[in-house]
């Protein structure tokens, strides 16, 4: 069976969620595994840029950018729990190593 968005085909789950929101969520909210200091950098820059362009058009009057654009921004202050697991806990401080 297929799957299609907007008339483009999905070839899998995230290409599927990607297609149907508009955005691409691992820009916005970080990968599930390690990331490097310097990709971090560049993946936070590209998605400030994606950001800034979704709101020029959601002022510009398109309303669904206006939404993705509030759907990105909330995602750029998610933590994944994996990549919050992997850091590791200390006990008795209650705060993450």
């Amino acid at each position: 069976m297929r799957t299609f968005v907007a008339g483009q085909e999905a070839h899998g789950d995230f290409e599927f969620v990607e297609l149907a929101l508009g955005i691409d969520i691992d820009l916005f909210r970080g990968p599930l595994e390690f990331e490097a200091d310097d990709d971090r950098a560049a993946r936070e820059a590209a998605a400030r840029d994606v950001l800034a362009d979704m709101r020029a058009d959601a002022e510009a009057g398109d309303e669904v950018a206006g939404w993705d654009a509030l759907y990105a921004d909330a995602l750029t202050r998610t933590v994944p729990f994996l990549r919050r697991a992997v850091r590791g806990y200390r006990p008795g401080t209650g705060e993450a190593a």
